[in-house]
């Protein structure tokens, strides 16, 4: 069992690049399945869910071969549109394959996805917008059959701005031949990402980062491109959170600065120093920090993802603090973890009381998912002491080196193999 072990007090300096999106390239890749020829994707992160992505990717009949700074992927000889059970269940992103498997083979076999436990994430929303493009669904033994040969125009409005959702059916139309529109989508810089990719592709999707999203249905789309993924918003968000509760300063390259807005308005309130380059952030942190109040909401409002980061940060600054989570219920579940080094937090609900303390002590944590387990790295950085975080499979998942990447900046992090 892999762990981290983090010793506390080092201040968080210096430069690093931005990797690229987790959130983004899981979809892009699934997009690359539309293709049946060569696609060239840069800036994919090393990470383990890209990684699950591969294996499903392979076992559907895709040639994946990774190269220095990119990821060529032979979609042309597909010959399974079933996605394996074990591996959907290591990954909830996984149920993004079936709109593109749908569109390049008609049909796809799945079952329901795992992935963190941070609340209900129903595919249902997924399912409806299928069923409204005309696509025939039967649920079996666990297993859901999907059947797409009549594809239907239309108009899709969605319950809640989904962000997974709004993907699959613009993977899901892109190869129709029909018009589809999308009201109420999700309007995150990952959809704009999937857009401006499928269009260099040759498809025609429009309106991706506004409620109202147009997919024109190509016959078929180019047989080689290349395409470079963003930045990843949520990585460069817990780096300037270990910067600031370390009292540290950083620089980051690669950026993409309006991607991360909602996120430098908090820093700068609680007392961070931040300046605003092209694709390049600097933060200066002096002194303990301030209080402040948060509100998860879908794009742009403040990112779920950060919540339990920034919560980590406000732990240990001055005064008290309010989070309100509007996105998934359950996201709370690394509390308990910081209230082992210390932590004074109370939880109503949706709501998180956190009365600040001056400092963490060191424990023996777990990580519950995967931003929570980042949450616990950010405060073992400046805990007294030595602190070790089991269960880290959870940020493998979404972090690229991590412990390499802290240690460059200073951080006395190293990554223990066994008990």
């Amino acid at each position: 069992m892999q762990s981290y072990i983090v010793r506390g007090g080092e201040r968080i300096c210096g430069e690093i690049d931005a990797s690229g999106s987790k959130n983004s390239s899981l979809p892009i890749l699934a997009a690359a399945i539309l293709n049946k020829g060569k696609t060239i994707l840069k800036n994919i992160p090393s990470i383990h869910d890209t990684k699950i992505m591969f294996k499903i990717m392979r076992l559907l009949g895709c040639k994946v071969k990774e190269e220095e700074g990119a990821v060529i992927i032979d979609a042309s000889d597909i010959n399974n549109y079933e996605i394996p059970d074990e591996l959907m269940r290591q990954m909830r992103s996984s149920v993004i394959l079936a709109g593109a498997i749908l569109a390049r083979c008609k049909k796809a076999t799945f079952s329901y996805p795992g992935g963190c436990d941070i609340g209900a994430r129903p595919i249902d929303l997924h399912l409806k917008a299928f069923k409204n493009l005309g696509i025939n669904i039967k649920e079996e033994n666990g297993e859901i059959y999907c059947d797409s040969e009549n594809i239907e125009s239309g108009t899709i409005t969605l319950d809640f701005p989904s962000v997974g959702a709004t993907e699959n059916i613009i993977l899901a139309s892109v190869l129709s031949g029909k018009t589809i529109y999308i009201k109420n989508a999700a309007m995150e810089p990952e959809i704009v990402d999937l857009q401006n990719c499928i269009n260099k592709m040759g498809g025609a999707v429009s309106g991706a980062g506004t409620k109202d999203i147009k997919i024109e249905g190509v016959s078929e789309i180019k047989s080689i491109f290349e395409y470079e993924v963003m930045p990843d918003r949520i990585e460069i968000g817990t780096f300037l959170c270990a910067a600031a509760i370390s009292r540290g300063n950083i620089n980051i390259k690669k950026v993409k600065i309006e991607h991360i807005l909602p996120i430098v308005y908090k820093l700068e309130e609680m007392g961070c120093e931040i300046i605003l380059k092209e694709k390049e952030i600097s933060l200066t942190s002096r002194n303990r920090l301030k209080s402040c109040n948060i509100k998860t909401m879908p794009y742009p409002g403040f990112p779920t993802d950060m919540q339990p980061i920034l919560a980590s940060v406000l732990g240990v600054s001055k005064g008290t603090s309010i989070i309100v989570e509007n996105i998934f219920e359950n996201r709370y579940k690394y509390i308990s973890e910081l209230k082992r080094m210390g932590a004074k937090i109370e939880v109503e609900g949706r709501t998180a009381i956190i009365n600040g303390i001056k400092k963490y002590n060191s424990a023996k944590v777990e990580a519950t998912d995967l931003r929570g387990g980042a949450a616990l790295i950010v405060a073992a950085l400046v805990a007294n002491g030595k602190t070790k975080i089991s269960n880290i499979g959870y940020i493998l998942r979404g972090y690229e080196n991590i412990d390499e990447k802290l240690r460059k900046l200073g951080g006395d992090i190293y990554l223990r193999e066994g008990e």
